[in-house]
C-alpha cells in the first residue's frame, strides 16, 4: 500500500535498530529513531523483490505446500495398507505407480483374490508376479477400502490444484520482460528464447538446463531469488543470503566448523531437491555429490551440490548471453595430479599391512 503511494518502502533487520537501553520506547519515538539511522546510512535494507516476483513467489510456494500435502497423503495410504497387511509398497517402488493405484482402486471396488490383483501388473512389475501376490495377500476389508477411495480423491483433488498453480506460475513468468529470451532474428517476447538456435534463452529454459533443475524447480528459484542479480554483487552474496555457506567460528588458535544460516528455507529446499535430482545423472555434478558424499557423508553433499547449483544460478542470471555447460563427470578425476594419486593408492595398501612396488607399464 505504501509503495502504491509513491513511497520507497525498506525493510530491515530489527537488529540493527535495536532498542538502546535507557532511552524511553514509545511508537513516536522508535519512528525518530529509525528515521534519524536510515538517515545516516545505518540500516541497511533487505531484500525484496518487486511485485511480480511477489505474486510469482505465492503461486509457487502454494503449489510447494500442496505437493507436501500430496506426500502425507501417500503416507497415509501406504500405512492404511500396512494396517491391512497389504505390502504393496514392499515391492512396488513407490505407491505413485500406475500399476500400485490400479491395484488399490481394484481392492476398494471389492476385488481381493491376489492373483487377480496381481495380474493388474504393468511393465517391470509383471516380473514380480509372486512376490505381488504374497504381498497382496492381506485383510484388506471394506472400512479399509473407503478410508482408501477418501485419501485417493484427495490426492486426485491435489493433483488438479497443483496442475493449476503450476500452469499459472509458468503464465507469469513468462509475462515477466526481464525473463523474455531473445530469437534467432532478434526479436522478443513472452515466447521468444525458446529454440536451440537462439542467442539468449529465456530464464526458466537457462535454469532448466542445470542437471536437477526442472522448469518448474527454476520457477521456484527464481520467485525466492528475482532476476535481478545486482542487488547480490557476487555469488558468494547470493549463497550467504540463501543459507549455504557456514558461519566462520574461531576464537584464539581454535577453529571450529561453522553452522549454515537459516537463509531463504523455500530457497533451499528448492535447491535441496535440485541436488538430489543432480546425484541421479553421471554429470560434473552428479560425480561431485558421489565423491563428497563417500567422504563426509550425503548430507554435506547435498548442501555442496546445492551451492554450486546456486553459483551457477547466479552466472546464468547474471548474464542472460551464458548457458550451462557440463564439465563431464571424469572432470575432477582428470585433473588430479598422477603422482599424487598413485601415492594415496599405496598409502591406503600400505595401510593394510602390505608392502608395494610399481612399476609403469611399457
Amino acid at each position: 500500500m505504501l509503495e502504491a503511494c509513491g513511497l520507497a518502502v525498506q525493510l530491515v533487520n530489527a537488529a540493527q535498530a535495536k532498542n538502546l537501553p535507557g532511552r524511553p520506547k514509545t511508537d513516536k519515538l522508535d519512528a525518530q529513531w529509525l528515521a534519524r539511522l536510515t538517515e545516516m546510512g545505518l540500516l541497511r535494507a533487505s531484500f525484496v523483490p518487486p511485485k511480480a516476483i511477489r505474486d510469482l513467489r505465492d503461486y509457487t510456494r502454494m503449489r510447494t505446500r500442496l505437493t507436501q500435502e500430496r506426500t502425507r497423503c501417500f503416507q497415509r495410504l501406504e500405512k492404511l495398507l500396512e494396517g491391512a497387511q497389504v505390502k504393496v509398497s514392499a515391492v512396488a517402488s513407490t505407491l505413485t505407480t500406475i500399476s500400485a493405484q490400479d491395484m488399490i482402486k481394484a481392492m476398494i471396488a471389492g476385488q481381493r483374490d491376489p492373483h487377480q490383483l496381481a495380474a493388474l501388473a504393468r511393465g517391470r512389475m509383471k516380473a514380480k508376479h509372486d512376490d505381488l501376490v504374497e504381498a497382496l495377500d492381506g485383510m484388506f476389508d471394506d472400512h479399509h477400502g473407503e478410508l482408501a477411495e477418501l485419501l485417493l480423491d484427495q490426492i486426485t483433488s491435489l493433483d488438479a490444484k497443483i496442475a493449476r498453480l503450476g500452469a499459472r506460475a509458468a503464465e507469469l513468468a513468462a509475462a515477466m520482460p526481464a525473463a523474455w529470451g531473445i530469437n534467432a532474428d532478434g526479436t522478443t517476447g513472452p515466447g521468444a528464447g525458446t529454440g536451440p538456435d537462439a542467442p539468449v534463452l529465456n530464464a526458466v529454459a537457462r535454469l532448466a538446463g542445470i542437471p536437477g533443475v526442472s522448469e518448474d524447480l527454476a520457477r521456484a528459484i527464481i520467485a525466492e531469488t528475482g532476476l535481478d542479480m545486482s542487488r547480490f554483487p557476487t555469488a558468494a552474496h547470493l549463497v550467504s543470503w540463501a543459507g549455504l555457506c557456514p558461519s566462520a567460528r574461531q576464537s584464539g588458535p581454535r577453529t571450529r566448523a561453522g553452522k549454515k544460516g537459516r537463509g531463504d528455507t523455500w530457497l533451499r529446499g528448492s535447491l535441496g531437491q535440485a541436488a538430489i535430482g543432480a546425484a541421479r545423472t553421471a554429470t560434473f555434478l552428479g560425480e561431485r555429490y558421489h565423491r563428497i558424499a563417500r567422504r563426509r557423508g550425503k548430507g554435506k553433499a547435498q548442501v555442496a551440490v546445492a551451492r554450486s547449483i546456486l553459483v551457477i544460478i547466479w552466472h546464468l542470471l547474471k548474464n542472460p548471453g551464458a548457458r550451462f555447460t557440463d564439465l563431464g563427470y571424469g572432470y575432477y578425476q582428470g585433473r588430479l595430479d598422477t603422482d599424487r594419486k598413485i601415492r594415496n593408492h599405496i598409502r591406503q595398501i600400505q595401510a593394510l599391512g602390505f608392502e608395494v612396488t610399481i612399476t609403469k607399464a611399457a
